[in-house]
């Protein structure tokens, strides 16, 4: 039997997420020093943390939330990097760091985007990041302003002041 012949590389032009994709997680979700549950119920911590060591009334330092946002990003880039197969720029790349971020791997992965870049509609990908703007079955206006900040950062257009998060407070509570 030949041995296996390894997956083609994916197409993705960047290696890391850039300065602007940081600035834009980190704008939109905010640093929440104690857990709390975010509009879809999920407890939440730092910026944006999630999972099973995340419990009712944690409180953790702004060191420690930067550290569980580079292993959460260690996580999404791996998922970025295996999944997109079509060639992206840093811009875009930084987007899709964010919505990934955002709604998780699984639901990129199963994602029309996904299909659709992998497809080559590139201009397709804002539109498509701008439906992704429900919590709950709700329309959260903090998304659709995250969706908004990424379908510009996609396409190239400078991002103005960014709108300030309306979901949830975006300061401090904890140690």
């Amino acid at each position: 039997m030949p041995p296996a012949t390894p997956s083609p590389a994916p197409s993705v032009g960047a290696a890391s997420v850039g300065a602007a994709g940081l600035a834009l997680i980190k704008h939109f979700e905010g640093l929440r020093l104690t857990a709390y549950r975010c509009p879809a119920g999920v407890l939440t911590i730092g910026y944006g943390h999630t999972g099973p060591d995340v419990t009712e009334g944690q409180c953790i330092t702004t060191e420690h939330a930067q550290q569980l946002l580079a292993q959460d990003l260690i996580h999404v880039e791996s998922v970025i990097h295996r999944l997109v197969q079509y060639p992206i720029d840093q811009n875009q790349y930084d987007a899709l760091v964010s919505f990934t971020f955002n709604v998780g791997a699984g639901a990129l992965a199963s994602s029309t985007l996904l299909k659709r870049l992998n497809g080559g509609e590139v201009t397709a990908v804002p539109s498509e990041l701008r439906r992704w703007n429900r919590a709950a079955g709700q329309v959260m206006l903090g998304l659709v302003a995250r969706r908004n900040a990424e379908a510009a950062l996609w396409s190239g257009s400078a991002l103005m002041a960014m709108p300030q998060h309306v979901d949830a407070p975006t300061e401090g509570d904890g140690p």
